[in-house]
């Protein structure tokens, strides 16, 4: 999920992109880009770098292990069946 600061970053960026006669209206303006942005990223299913990086180590250490298993089981069956 976005966090808050993210969207604080992105409405900045936008704000500094507003011609001067638009800035009188910035603080009604930041609030409902903020509101805006928030709604509508939290609808993609995002997580952050971090977190995907951790989750990428959990999967291949889970990969890691299953190939282990897998060639414990094949070693089984060969004893089983020879």
């Amino acid at each position: 999920m976005i966090d808050n600061q993210t969207i604080n970053r992105l409405s900045d960026k936008i704000n500094e992109l507003l011609p001067p006669g638009l800035k009188e209206v910035k603080s009604d303006f930041d609030a409902k880009l903020k509101s805006l942005l928030q709604q509508q990223l939290s609808k993609y299913e995002m997580v952050s770098r971090e977190e995907f990086d951790i989750q990428s180590r959990v999967l291949a250490r889970t990969r890691e292990k299953l190939e282990s298993i897998e060639e414990k089981l094949k070693t089984l069956e060969k004893n089983l069946a020879g």
